[in-house]
């Protein structure tokens, strides 16, 4: 194939993804997932919005500080303050892109930017030539393209090639688009800008009316040649286009779709579930790809058929996408250098021997509970081992609750704040709500609960149960996480580490960049 046979994935997880409500993430965890997404080979990685916060410019840095083998990029307005802070943090990246954007909708112009086209025109071509003197490569997006009007994008984009960018990208910013509709819009750009043979088009679909993946694959067809895509589909509002789905379908069905990726899919499991822990965001069983009965078969017929010949009902393999039916069991008498070595394997690398040996504390006391430990299981716990080395200004000590038939549940714990002990009793409705209950009477948060999910992280009455709990407060939400083997235990734990994080003032995405 050509060169112009392979698409550029493009994934915003870190960007896009984290302004789904809850799923903000600290910059140690957006380090840990931009250093899987280059060991997944991902072209471009939007490490964030540099100038929506001192964390998320921090952020932005580390990664580009630290990623060599896939171009760091970062998300600006058209605007010279978030142009200049977006260079700013990527000034040590070996491949370093800025991602400026206007909106182009007439309803976007008239009620949200209050300007008169010809006033964008200007401002998009001022804020493309600002970012190309500080950086060599700069894509430019029409926000909410799918609603704009084709001529006024055809001007808007020759104008902006001609000022620098190299990139242009056309979002079906609110998931409005429809395969058929969304292709020919591409296609028609394609041929009426006069020099867009200078720029690599691009596409960035929502999942509003189910159909990001969809819009984005008609969009290849048509001739565009970079996607923007989320791990998991993770995103605002429905979601992105879900990069797995994407990078499978253009594999799988490269008869039809005649490109490929980059992408070296047998690292797209872990990395799935890499974002799954940290975000908090479960990864539904009936998910493609990399849900958990995405290649199981419980129908008689299916199983006969593909035990006679697999692709009778299997387009691809398990093992293309990380799934491993002959996955290494660790157990109790598991030693370091196997558990280091399965963490590799999963793409988990920790930094230095006190990380490593926190983790293998823990898996060690699983061990005791658990007879056989799974690839969840350490993926589970090394992301709770790793919040622990974060500040606790709360931590659980002890917890006892009594639950009875026809008697009111009560929780009994003792909690260290800020080191001092306290302990509190409380009665709910039911073991949890009276768990939660004892620890606010000590907390005073006056946080609102907006989500308690609870997923058992493998098969089995034994398997660990891995809790998430979103607090909302003055406007700003986190998402805690919490394992044990316990679920009541679990339930503390995830409920005290979304106060943490709130106490620790970890931003809340102010979601001004509705790419």
């Amino acid at each position: 194939m050509s060169s112009n046979d392979r698409v550029i994935i493009f994934d915003t997880t870190l960007r896009d993804g984290e302004q789904s409500p809850g799923a903000s993430m600290t910059g140690e965890e957006k380090l840990r997932i931009a250093k899987a997404l280059e060991r997944l080979r991902v072209d471009v990685i939007e490490a964030g919005f540099a100038i929506a916060s001192p964390g998320d410019f921090a952020a932005v840095k580390a990664i580009a500080d630290a990623i060599k083998d896939s171009t760091v990029c970062s998300l600006s307005r058209a605007l010279d303050g978030d142009i200049d802070r977006a260079a700013e943090a990527l000034k040590g990246a070996n491949s370093g892109r800025i991602h400026t954007f206007i909106a182009t909708s007439p309803i976007h112009m008239q009620h949200k930017l209050r300007m008169q086209p010809d006033q964008v025109v200007e401002q998009a071509v001022h804020a493309v030539k600002r970012a190309r003197n500080l950086c060599s490569d700069v894509e430019f997006s029409c926000e909410d393209a799918g609603r704009s009007e084709i001529d006024f994008l055809c001007r808007i984009i020759e104008a902006a090639i001609d000022a620098g960018a190299r990139t242009i990208n056309i979002p079906d910013t609110v998931g409005y688009a429809i395969p058929h509709q969304y292709a020919e819009m591409i296609r028609q750009l394609l041929e009426r800008v006069p020099n867009a043979d200078k720029a690599v088009f691009s596409v960035h679909c929502h999942n509003d009316l189910g159909l990001a993946v969809a819009n984005s694959l008609a969009a290849v067809v048509a001739g565009a040649r970079q996607v923007e895509c989320t791990i998991n589909g993770l995103g605002e509002r429905a979601g992105n286009a879900a990069l797995e789905e994407i990078v499978m379908a253009i594999k799988t069905r490269a008869d039809l779709l005649g490109v490929h990726t980059r992408i070296d899919t047998p690292h797209i499991l872990s990395t799935s579930r890499m974002v799954s822990g940290i975000t908090g965001f479960p990864v539904q069983p009936n998910k493609a790809i990399v849900g958990a009965n995405a290649f199981a078969h419980e129908s008689g017929i299916h199983q006969d058929g593909v035990l006679k010949h697999r692709e009778t009902y299997e387009i691809m393999s398990a093992e293309s996408v990380g799934w491993n039916a002959n996955k290494m069991v660790m157990g109790k008498h598991s030693g370091r250098a196997a558990f280091r070595a399965r963490l590799e394997e999963l793409g988990i690398v920790l930094a230095g021997e006190g990380e490593l040996n926190a983790a293998f504390a823990r898996f060690k006391d699983l061990a005791d509970k658990k007879h056989e430990i799974f690839d969840e299981d350490l993926q589970a716990l090394v992301s709770d081992s790793l919040s622990a080395e974060a500040p606790e200004h709360v931590k659980l000590l002890s917890l006892e609750v009594a639950s009875k038939t026809g008697e009111v549940p009560q929780a009994k714990l003792v909690l260290s704040v800020d080191g001092a002990e306290r302990s509190a009793c409380a009665q709910g409705s039911g073991p949890v709500d009276a768990i939660f209950k004892a620890i606010e009477s000590i907390a005073c948060s006056q946080a609102n609960l907006q989500l308690y999910s609870v997923n058992a992280i493998t098969q089995g009455t034994d398997s660990q149960g891995e809790v998430t709990v979103r607090l909302e407060k003055d406007g700003r939400i986190v998402n805690g996480n919490g394992a044990d083997t316990d679920i009541l235990v679990a339930s503390a734990k995830a409920y005290i580490n979304a106060l943490n994080l709130m106490q620790d003032g970890q931003k809340a995405h102010p979601q001004v960049a509705d790419v």
